[in-house]
């Protein structure tokens, strides 16, 4: 290596010197527990491949003895190899189409009603539904499964998730538009801007951004609750489907890699849906 030097030793033996590469080690350690230190791309990579390389040498060394927590690497690649035979590709189809449906809807609901907030007439009815967030989960999948209103499992499963995701969507956006500093707004009337056209540039336009910011944080939300709604009716398939299959007889390796497929699909999601605000070329992306 270029940064140990060979140097003679008192008795006259070669032995290298490690003091470079130490000093080194010691610049990148103390980076490492710095503060908000900004790290190089490089380094950020290998720095990932460290510690997946750690979390999957752990997880196989925890599950070399009688009794473990978790099931074994290999037991989840079978479990892997199992569910793809069966039918793994239409269940996570499914699940994306359920996801895509309650997205937009709620999308379609939100936005508006977040909108109509900055309306006198409508703040206090919309500042009470953002305190809908506090309702389970069970009594609304109770109520929407026994309406008369609801044709089929499918739109049950879409309606509790549009109704979760349209509540925190709401109530986050509502936030942003409540931290609008006020000098924005003062700007906007210098233009001679109307109320309506400081609406649509301050708020609307100018926060798209954070409207993408807050659909990616929600989205991981939904994505979390796909299993749990998939589950209560497993007729209409998914990756809650085949969670709920294996439970029952308590195969935990495909259980695992099923959550492997959850995750990964997220990630996914999560990236492109962060890629997607930072393509606007007023956000900085160092911000990130």
């Amino acid at each position: 290596m270029k940064n140990i030097k060979i140097i003679l030793s008192p008795r006259g033996w070669l032995r290298p010197d490690y003091s470079l590469l130490t000093s080194l080690l010691k610049a990148m350690l103390k980076k490492l527990i710095t503060p908000f230190e900004v790290l190089k791309s490089p380094h950020n990579l290998a720095l990932i491949a460290f510690w997946l390389v750690a979390v999957i040498g752990f997880w196989y060394l925890s599950t070399t003895g009688q009794k473990h927590l978790l099931p074994s690497p290999q037991s989840v690649l079978k479990g892997l190899g199992e569910e793809y035979q069966e039918g793994l590709i239409p269940h996570i189809m499914s699940s994306l189409i359920l996801c895509a449906q309650a997205t937009f809807w709620a999308l379609l609901v939100s936005l508006p009603l977040a909108y109509l907030s900055t309306l006198p007439l409508f703040h206090p009815v919309i500042q009470g539904i953002s305190k809908f967030r506090y309702l389970p989960l069970t009594g609304i999948t109770f109520y929407l499964a026994t309406s008369p209103l609801i044709s089929s499992g499918r739109a049950m499963q879409v309606g509790v998730l549009v109704i979760f995701m349209s509540v925190y969507f709401v109530t986050s956006l509502l936030s942003v538009i409540s931290d609008i500093p006020e000098e924005e707004f003062d700007h906007a009337r210098s233009l001679k801007m109307n109320r309506w056209e400081v609406l649509w540039h301050v708020i609307i336009r100018g926060r798209i951004d954070y409207a993408i910011e807050i659909l990616r944080q929600n989205l991981a939300i939904v994505w979390m609750m796909l299993v749990t709604v998939e589950s209560i009716v497993m007729s209409a398939g998914g990756l809650g489907t085949i969670i709920k299959n294996a439970d029952r007889y308590a195969n935990h390796g495909r259980i695992f890699a099923a959550q492997l497929v959850i995750l990964l699909i997220g990630i996914l999601l999560d990236y492109l849906l962060s890629e997607l605000r930072y393509s606007f070329p007023y956000v900085n992306r160092t911000q990130k």
